[in-house]
Formats: C-alpha cells, structure tokens, sequence
C-alpha cells in the first residue's frame, strides 16, 4: 500500500476517526478518514485497494473490513466518494476512469431502440427484450445481443439470430487476438492475449503482471489463464508463478454457458486455429 498520502488533519470535509484503517490495520499513525460505511482509511490504502479490485475486472468497489459475526461489510463506495478519499491524483484519475469504462462496456451493451445500457441476465439466449423501452411506453424492442438488430428467427437461440453476416464476434476475438507473455510466472512461454472464462464465458484480459490466476469480473470465479482450468485444480499440481503441467491451453473454439454455476458449451462458429 502507498504511504505517500496522508490527509491533512484541519481539513473539515473529511471525518476524522481514531481506529485502525479496514485495509491496512497495522499502518503508523497516521490520519485516518471513515467512508460512508462507517469503516476508517487512509488515502494510500484505500488507492491501493481500489485499484487492485480494478485489475481483477470488478467496476463496483466494495468495503474489505471484516464484520463481528465474521462477514465481510461489503458496502459500495461509489467512484465519487473513492475519488475524494482516495486523494486520486490526476494521473490516477485518469487510469480509474479508463479501467472503469472498459469494464463497464464489456459487461453491457446499448439497446439499438433506446440507447440505454443494459445487461444480458440469460447468458443462454441471444433475443433480448429491452424492459426500458417497454417501461418509457415505445414498443418493446427485441433485438439479438450479438449482431445488436431486430431479432429475426425462432428465439431463445443462443449461436445466432437469422440475421445476415450475424457471427460470434468474441470467438473471433478468441482466435484472432496476439500473444502475452506474462514475466513473472516461470517457464511459460507466450498465451493468447484474451480468454473467455472457463465458468461463464465472459471475455477477460491478464494485465501481465503477477501470477498467473485471474478472478472473473461476472462470476468471480478464479481461474489459470494459461491452463484454463479452475484455480484450485490447477494448483494440485502447479503453483501460482510457475508453469502448468498440463501445458498452455490452445485458443478456444467454444463459448462456455452460465447457467447459475452449471456450465455447457457453446458451439463453436469458427475453425479452430493454432494455439
């Protein structure tokens, strides 16, 4: 956590509290703000925090402090309040807001009728009714969340609507994409950029640093982004920062299916290509 920060203690528009911080209890003594939770920090480690939660893919931050009954409080800081108790430089600012943004338009798209953002809940179907456009009083638009035009043919239908040219575009992507190589895991040599988790498909990005595991910003499951198999099982036989012994997963050809925690694949609408 940075130790660079600090709030200046006659500045009235922060609360000041005398407990330890939720994220980093065994820092100095320094000055230590509460956030609308209730729960104290300091600015470098609530930057850090927040920041870490970014890298994983997640656009909500959520406070980390243990509850008396053992549960995590869990209360969302909204980017506003982070930003002020952060004390976010400009730079830091600047990085947040893109990471938030490239977040947020991977998980929703816009409706081709209202141009409101909305989010997918049936994973398994690609016809889309907007409730927004039924709820502002135009007729409801359906619309395939992959091409993102009318909807044309039977529905659900989870491959593609009937819609000419109306393709995968993430297995695509899957196929298409470059290489990484990620420097601190030992012995493996470069993996392909994107990956679609292995729960419930959702494509996500390494940002090369750190181990080799990464937690989905939808099902916040863990998983190997070179092996593709659930963090724990490959953990039996490999460790965190070096290579997996079943080898590096080739490009996928299928998209895995939510559903509630039980996964079925996608077939796939696109030649295989080489790993």
């Amino acid at each position: 956590m940075s130790v660079e920060k600090a709030y200046d203690p006659s500045d009235p528009s922060f609360k000041f509290v005398d407990r330890p911080d939720v994220i980093d209890p065994y820092q100095d003594e320094s000055c230590r703000a509460e956030m609308s939770c209730g729960h104290a920090v300091t600015p470098g480690s609530l930057t850090g925090w927040c920041r870490s939660l970014l890298s994983k893919g997640q656009s909500k931050f959520t406070c980390p402090a243990v509850q008396p009954d053992g549960e995590m409080c869990g209360a969302e800081w909204s980017y506003q309040e982070v930003r002020r108790l952060a004390l976010l430089t400009v730079e830091e600012m600047d990085h947040f807001e893109k990471e938030l943004a490239r977040i947020v338009v991977a998980k929703f798209k816009a409706c081709p009728g209202c141009k409101t953002y909305v989010e997918r809940q049936a994973l398994d179907n690609l016809c889309f009714d907007c409730t927004i456009c039924e709820e502002s009083g135009k007729p409801t638009m359906q619309f395939c969340w992959q091409c993102l035009r009318p909807w044309k043919g039977r529905a659900p239908r989870s491959d593609r609507c009937d819609n000419d040219d109306c393709s995968d575009k993430v297995l695509e992507l899957l196929q298409e994409c470059g290489t990484i190589t990620l420097e601190d895991v030992a012995g493996v040599g470069p993996v392909p950029s994107i990956r679609a988790c292995p729960t419930c498909g959702m494509r996500v990005e390494h940002d090369k640093t750190g181990c080799k595991n990464i937690l989905c910003p939808r099902c916040q499951v863990e998983f190997c982004f070179v092996c593709l198999k659930l963090t724990g099982q490959c953990l039996q036989t490999s460790s965190y920062y070096k290579a997996c012994s079943s080898g590096i997963a080739p490009r996928q050809t299928a998209m895995p299916i939510w559903h509630g925690g039980n996964m079925a694949p996608r077939s796939s609408v696109v030649p295989r290509g080489p790993p």
